[in-house]
């Protein structure tokens, strides 16, 4: 009877491996929104690591967390380390794409609680009917832990809901930057 128990295990957990080997390996999570600002001040609130603290979800979930910069202020080489608790963990982000004012890639190394690197991408282009349509997509490859973890926990639904957070607080920073060049323009056009 006990052997029949172990065969029986042995055949669900093969099945089980299987089944999470043959998962697609490559992920792509993307949200986006439309900001009442100019391109170049939205492309700013991202090419410029030290600015994040105003936007990022992440920021918010650990405030002391260590946040050391590197390379220059802004664009490509720029670098943002972070070391934080246990939700946010510890990693380095490096900009290596800086096209200004339309499209940021960033390289993204989680370094805890768990080993990855991804690819994220912020894109800017005209909205319809004004503003900045901006989108933001994560894309990555899963080893097999990360497969298994795919199938318990619906991860575009849980980093979407930061990225969607993420970028409401861009929406909020942005629009109240480009609030005062608005006002200005506005009534510079009503002097002339």
């Amino acid at each position: 009877m006990l052997v029949k128990i172990l065969i029986g295990v042995v055949v669900v957990l093969v099945i089980l491996a299987v089944v999470v080997a043959t998962r697609p390996a490559a992920f792509h999570i993307e949200r986006s929104t439309t900001i009442a600002a100019p391109a170049e001040v939205v492309f700013e609130r991202v090419n410029d690591f030290r600015a994040w603290g105003d936007w990022s979800p992440w920021e918010k979930m650990h405030p002391q967390m260590a946040r050391p910069f590197g390379g220059p202020p802004g664009g490509e080489g720029s670098t943002y380390a972070w070391r934080g608790n246990s939700k946010v963990g510890e990693g380095r982000m490096t900009i290596e794409r800086s096209e200004r004012p339309g499209r940021i890639v960033i390289k993204l190394e989680f370094l805890k609680p768990f080993a990855a690197t991804n690819t994220a991408t912020f894109t800017f282009s005209p909205a319809p009917g004004g503003g900045t349509a901006v989108n933001w997509a994560m894309d990555g490859r899963n080893n097999f832990m990360a497969k298994a973890f795919h199938m318990v926990m619906d991860v575009d639904k849980m980093v979407g809901a930061d990225f969607e957070r993420g970028l409401a607080a861009m929406k909020t920073v942005a629009e109240a930057k480009a609030a005062p060049t608005t006002a200005t323009a506005g009534t510079a056009r009503a002097i002339e």
